[in-house]
Order: C-alpha cells, then structure tokens, then sequence
C-alpha cells in the first residue's frame, strides 16, 4: 500500500494543492483545540478606583499603551 505522500506526489499539481489545503482545513477545523470563551474572573477587580478615575480616562490611558 503507497503512503498517503507517495499518492500526493502522483498527482498533477493543482490537485496537490488542492489536498494540501483540505489538509490544513482539516488541521485547523478539526484538530487544533477550539478557544474557550473568555473568562471574566478578573471583573470588579479594580472597583477600589472607581471614584478615582472615569471610564474615559481609562480609554485614553489604554490607547496610549496600545500606541507604544
């Protein structure tokens, strides 16, 4: 029995690539772990500061810190 590389290989090319990217369809969708929702353990954490500083500070200070 031919490995699965000896039969890709016996093939023209456009169906080369067309196995080559069904492969890594299927390695993305099916292999790989799926992410896992977000988890908001970390919500309320900064509530000490809320009197301290407005939503809108917050905004520029992370758009700075994105700028970088």
């Amino acid at each position: 029995m031919k490995s699965l590389e000896e039969v890709v290989r016996e093939l023209p090319p456009d169906l080369q690539q067309e196995v080559q990217d069904f492969a890594r369809y299927l390695l993305e969708s099916k292999v790989r772990p799926k992410r896992s929702k977000m988890r908001l353990t970390w919500a309320g954490a900064l509530s000490e500061f809320r009197d301290q500083y407005t939503s809108l500070d917050l905004q520029k200070k992370a758009l700075e810190w994105w700028g970088d």
